[in-house]
C-alpha cells in the first residue's frame, strides 16, 4: 500500500462519506504551507507532500482531488492567476519588497459537487497561520464554500488533474530568467518567515 492509500485510510476509516470529506480536508489544510519546487508535479507532489510533511497549494490539491475521487465526490481543479504583493499579510519589509517585484504567479484549489452544488474548497494555509492574518478555513462544514487563499485576478477551470498538469508546465516556461529567480528568492524567504511565526508564542 502507498502513502496516499495509508493515510486516506488513517484519515477516513469509520468515518461516514460527510465526516471522511471534512477529516481529508482538515488533515491536508494542517499540511504546513511552504514552497517546495519538486512537489510542482502531479506525479510527485501529492505522494511528496505526505512524505515531507510541507507544501503548498499545488500538491496539496492534487492530494485532495485523489482523496476526495476516492470519496466519490466529483473534483475539478481551478487555477487562479493572482499576485502575492496584493495579499493581506503583514510581511516583513524585505519580504515585501520582494512581493512587489514578482510577476503574476498560479494558485491551485479544488471545487466539489455537494448536493447538487457546486463549492470551493481551499485548503492552503495551515491553522497556526490563522493569528497573523491568514485566511485559514477553519470549522469547513463540508457544504459551503471556503475562502480562497489569493486574492484572483481570473480563474482557470479544468476538467482534470492532468490538463491542469499541462496547462501549468506552459505558464512555467512563460517566465523569463529573472521573474524565476525572483519567484526563488521569494519562495525561500517566505518559507523561512512561516517557520519563524509558527514558532512564536
Amino acid at each position: 500500500m502507498n502513502i496516499i492509500d495509508t493515510k486516506f485510510m488513517e484519515w477516513t476509516e469509520a468515518l461516514t462519506q460527510e465526516e471522511a470529506k471534512i477529516s481529508v480536508f482538515e488533515h491536508i489544510r494542517d499540511i504546513p504551507f511552504a514552497v517546495v519546487p519538486e512537489l510542482f508535479s502531479l506525479k510527485k507532489g501529492p505522494e511528496g507532500l505526505l512524505k515531507l510533511n510541507k507544501g503548498f497549494c499545488v500538491p496539496k490539491h492534487y492530494l485532495m482531488g485523489i482523496m476526495f475521487e476516492k470519496l466519490s465526490i466529483p473534483v475539478k481543479y481551478c487555477t487562479y492567476s493572482f499576485l502575492w504583493k496584493e495579499l493581506a499579510f503583514e510581511y516583513p519589509a524585505p519580504l515585501r519588497g520582494l512581493a512587489e517585484a514578482l510577476p503574476v504567479t498560479y494558485h491551485l484549489a479544488c471545487k466539489i459537487t455537494v448536493n447538487n452544488k457546486v463549492i470551493l474548497a481551499d485548503a492552503t494555509w495551515d491553522s497556526p497561520l490563522k493569528r497573523y492574518g491568514f485566511p485559514v478555513n477553519e470549522k469547513w462544514d463540508g457544504k459551503s464554500d471556503t475562502c480562497n487563499a489569493a486574492l484572483p485576478l481570473e480563474e482557470f477551470i479544468h476538467e482534470s488533474a492532468d490538463e491542469r498538469d499541462r496547462v501549468f508546465d506552459e505558464r512555467l516556461i512563460s517566465y523569463s530568467l529573472p521573474e524565476k529567480l525572483a519567484l526563488q528568492r521569494f519562495s525561500l524567504e517566505l518559507n523561512r518567515w512561516l517557520e519563524d511565526i509558527r514558532g512564536r508564542k
